[in-house]
């Protein structure tokens, strides 16, 4: 029987944005802080102007940008918070979240982690899939899926972001039946 897979939420991604900012700069998380600190950023806008003059970009400024002006309460919730806050006026679909939850735990690796509005499924490159309480009634699973088009259970998504062009609904826990897993298996394989 699979396991469903531990969740996690933004602040236990720091520990991985203060290695990827040490990877890609070469200097600390306090030695950062410190420089900020020293140059006195005014505002957000002009320190991710700096941070990018710098060479800092994505995750790394991201970080670097919380520490100084402070973490977004969604950001010092937990996962669990996050998802039952998601889910708190819908209920009845929270079985939908656990089965799909369930399905991509039989993917090979895949984290995964809540955020305010939606669960991301991450494979070992990128995010393949977000698993999102669209309405009271039907939660829909972007997907990353490049060069499929919509068809049978494909849905154009809208939402999602440009790389998540598509989407499966759902309504119910047993639609997360094998036809939706080998779809979330092809999304997994084309993200690798």
């Amino acid at each position: 029987m699979v396991e469903k897979p531990q969740v996690k939420s933004w602040q236990e991604m720091r520990a991985w944005q203060i290695g990827l900012l040490e990877r890609a700069t070469g200097e600390s998380l306090p030695v950062w802080t410190d420089r900020i600190r020293a140059r006195a950023a005014g505002s957000e806008a002009e320190l991710r102007e700096w941070l990018e003059r710098q060479g800092v970009r994505g995750y790394a400024q991201m970080l670097l940008v919380h520490e100084t002006f402070g973490y977004p309460d969604f950001l010092l919730k937990g996962a669990d918070e996050l998802i039952d806050g998601q889910y708190a006026d819908r209920p009845a679909l929270r079985p939908v979240l656990d089965a799909v939850l369930l399905r991509a735990a039989e993917l090979p690796v895949v984290t995964v982690q809540a955020r305010k509005t939606f669960v991301a499924l991450v494979g070992p490159q990128r995010t393949f899939a977000r698993v999102r309480p669209t309405t009271r009634g039907r939660v829909d699973v972007g997907l990353r899926l490049p060069g499929e088009e919509p068809g049978g259970r494909l849905a154009v998504a809208k939402g999602f972001g440009d790389e998540m062009a598509l989407r499966v609904a759902l309504q119910e826990a047993g639609e997360v039946d094998e036809e939706f897993a080998a779809i979330l298996r092809r999304a997994y394989d084309a993200n690798l």
